[in-house]
């Protein structure tokens, strides 16, 4: 029994003086700086909105693939297919004005400006991309 008692009163003891230390503020050492390096993100993103490119500085290629491409490599929607000069030639007898008045309204399925946000000059450049693929020999148009 004796022995049961001297168990209880040095557990009872430290238990005291372990409360009593964290009580009175004392904490154990730590390396706060240490810490915060381990537990440091390993990386960070930061999102910004992607730099606007000049106006008009897009080349019909570009738009072409960007935009163009999605229905007229396949033939989509009765979109006539880039190389396929017979579905072309009526087309190309427009001219570029007759293609640009048509693209800038739409045409059938296709949206105005054919859904994309071209500007005059980039919208001829991909016409005339497309056209000269598909049988034109139009001029690319200068940058105004």
């Amino acid at each position: 029994m004796v022995h049961l008692h001297i168990r209880t009163l040095a557990a009872a003891s430290a238990l005291v003086l372990s409360v009593s230390v964290f009580a009175m503020g004392a904490r154990p050492k730590a390396d706060d700086e240490g810490a915060n390096k381990r537990i440091a993100p390993i990386a960070r993103v930061e999102l910004t909105a992607a730099a606007p490119a000049a106006a008009g500085s897009r080349s019909g290629e570009q738009i072409y693939k960007a935009i163009c491409g999605a229905c007229h490599e396949a033939g989509v929607a009765g979109a006539p297919k880039t190389g396929d000069k017979a579905a072309w030639a009526p087309r190309v007898a427009l001219g570029l004005d007759g293609l640009m008045k048509s693209a800038i309204a739409g045409k059938n399925a296709m949206p105005p400006r054919g859904g994309s946000d071209a500007n005059d000059v980039e919208l001829a450049r991909a016409i005339v991309y497309i056209a000269n693929k598909s049988g034109a020999s139009f001029k690319e148009p200068a940058a105004k």
